[in-house]
């Protein structure tokens, strides 16, 4: 098998390496396509290492067809079109999957595209709709609109029945996030999306990827008993906060990480994912959006694109032979 290898300061390099075989309750999937996250950027950059016993090749989610199966997997069968959340290991043209972490492809999406859904779909599920308790009617904001993350929780939101606006950071993301169902764009650079939630009567649930002074301004503008779900800090993790606001309008601010979750967890949420968002997007109501596809080769290509923050939607690295 090929797979990228990387370093920290060194750039992304395509090696042979032995091809695994599935253990325990495991899957061995020929990879079509792979996605790149921001925790592959933070990873090569040293900061984020994969849990104990993962994989240290970078790549969180891939699609492709089952090769072979370990003992004690039931589902799954060779030749089965699938896509699936991992630990690590998916820039690779083979990786290995825990049977609970697989999903078949969702009716209406190519094999290649699949790839873009599983950390997506995942994280908001288990933010906006389990750690957010988003309700049908309830208005959400989502902080990152035109990215993987942000164009996936517009979507499912305004399946589910909510309001949804969404942060971004020029004109035609603004408008791409209004394409997907946003009630509106909120174009940070120009606009104060606190001033403009506080107009439109604030949100119920915000999710968040920045961080800094975006927390104090989430907290200002959630409404009572409002709930503000932290998953990354593109701003940095710190942040100067008025806990009264908290006290004050019974808020909740939370947060969490998937990728560290047990077997057993990320299994849950793949079943709640596959009985609630799959009919979403067998419905045409939820679809990965695709900015861009680099080769497998040129991974580097990849990470230049989405470090540079121009891309609106998922980045995918193509790993056919």
């Amino acid at each position: 098998m090929r797979k990228i290898i990387h370093g920290t300061d060194q750039p992304l390099t395509l090696a042979v390496f032995a091809r695994p075989e599935p253990g325990h309750g495991e899957v061995l999937i020929r990879v079509a396509a792979a996605g790149v996250n921001r925790p592959d950027l933070t990873q090569r950059a040293g900061f984020y290492p994969p849990p104990p016993g993962a994989p240290e090749t970078l790549g969180l989610e891939v699609s492709g067809v089952i090769e072979s199966v370990g003992p004690g997997v039931t589902r799954w069968h060779e030749g089965d079109e699938v896509c699936a959340l991992l630990a690590g290991g998916g820039y690779a043209t083979y990786a290995i999957a825990h049977q609970g972490s697989v999903l078949p492809v969702p009716k209406g999406v190519s094999l290649e595209h699949a790839a873009g859904l599983p950390e997506t779909v995942f994280t908001v599920w288990a933010n906006v709709f389990e750690s957010g308790a988003l309700k049908a009617g309830e208005t959400l904001l989502v902080h990152g609109g035109a990215s993987g993350i942000g164009t996936t929780a517009i979507q499912m939101a305004k399946a589910h029945g909510a309001r949804v606006f969404a942060t971004a950071g020029d004109e035609s993301k603004a408008r791409l996030c209004e394409q997907l169902g946003a009630t509106r764009g909120i174009n940070y650079r120009s606009e104060d999306f606190e001033a403009v939630m506080r107009d439109e009567g604030g949100a119920d649930v915000v999710l968040d990827m920045v961080g800094g002074e975006y927390v104090q301004k989430n907290l200002n503008l959630l409404k009572d008993h409002g709930r503000c779900v932290m998953i990354a800090f593109l701003k940095g993790p710190q942040a100067d906060i008025n806990l009264m606001r908290l006290m004050l309008k019974r808020l909740t601010l939370t947060g969490s990480t998937l990728r560290a979750r047990s077997n057993e967890e990320k299994a849950r949420i793949a079943q709640a994912v596959e009985a609630n968002v799959w009919p979403w997007i067998a419905a045409g109501k939820v679809k990965p959006i695709i900015d861009s596809t680099f080769p497998l080769a040129e991974a580097e290509q990849a990470h230049a694109r989405l470090q540079g923050g121009a891309h609106a939607g998922k980045v995918l690295l193509i790993a056919s032979d």
